[in-house]
């Protein structure tokens, strides 16, 4: 074994840190500065966050036990909750297939139609499913219809690139020898590209599912049906207690779906 003084100078340690240019100091010093400020803006406190804690505290001795006073209104809420996250996955990936052939470069049937189908779905995705329940239910009420549009149009975005880029990843040596047989379009779509992209396609929309069962918690407090107005109603009125058995049913729904999501994953994928 060689002593440290031993060591060849040419095997001597590597730096740990490489030196930074001017240019990426600079750069690291604004993004510090922006974070500082951000944290200023953002009132950030350690010592509200402690003062808040006996709050807390009080908040969480009142939620226990949780209330079974109005549990089958919250059975019905929830399974609605599931119903609006289940039909809008479902329409959403449905109506997003097309959308996504239309957006895939090498099976689009025009450049122009490619680059509306990809705008659409970026438009689609970066638009909150938040904003898409307000905007619904100024449009067609109050309830659960609303919701489900909403995730409906949010599926489209997120399940549109997903979907288009499976597609574009696929072997694309098949489709050629298909093409040369002078097989039309739409069936080496259907012969082809999809068969091979389809476990792409099922592990998206079980995520969509698991994305969606979220998201229509949230739907609700804005009027969009499900069991978020029984959240909302229950903490407007101070009863914290029936808020932990709401807040306990969602966690239940969640965790379910995501287990009954990963156990279709396996059986399937």
């Amino acid at each position: 074994m060689h002593s440290p003084s031993q060591v060849p100078a040419s095997r001597t340690m590597p730096e740990r840190f490489e030196r930074t240019s001017a240019t990426s100091f600079m750069l690291w010093l604004i993004v510090l500065g922006f974070f500082a400020w951000s944290v200023n803006k953002t009132g950030v406190s350690l010592g509200d966050l402690w003062g808040g804690i006996p709050q807390m505290a009080r908040l969480a001795g009142e939620m226990l036990p949780p209330s079974t006073a109005r549990l089958e209104a919250v059975g019905w809420a929830l399974l609605e909750t599931f119903q609006m996250a289940f039909v809008g996955t479902v329409v959403g990936v449905l109506l997003s297939v097309p959308i996504a052939v239309l957006a895939t470069p090498h099976l689009s049937p025009h450049p122009l139609v490619h680059h509306a189908a990809r705008h659409l779905i970026a438009f689609f995705r970066t638009v909150p499913d938040l904003v898409w329940a307000l905007l619904f239910v100024v449009s067609v009420g109050l309830g659960p219809f609303a919701g489900t549009l909403a995730i409906v149009i949010d599926k489209i975005g997120f399940c549109g690139r997903f979907f288009a880029e499976a597609m574009e990843e696929v072997d694309r040596g098949p489709q050629e020898a298909l093409s040369a047989m002078g097989t039309g379009r739409l069936s080496l779509i259907v012969c082809s590209v999809f068969p091979a992209a389809m476990p792409s396609f099922i592990n998206t929309s079980l995520f969509s599912l698991e994305k969606a069962t979220r998201s229509s918690v949230v739907l609700g407090l804005v009027g969009a049906g499900g069991i978020g107005i029984e959240l909302k109603v229950a903490m407007d009125l101070f009863n914290y207690d029936e808020a932990a058995t709401i807040i306990l049913a969602i966690f239940a729904l969640v965790v379910l779906v995501e287990r009954l999501s990963a156990v279709l994953r396996k059986k399937v994928l």
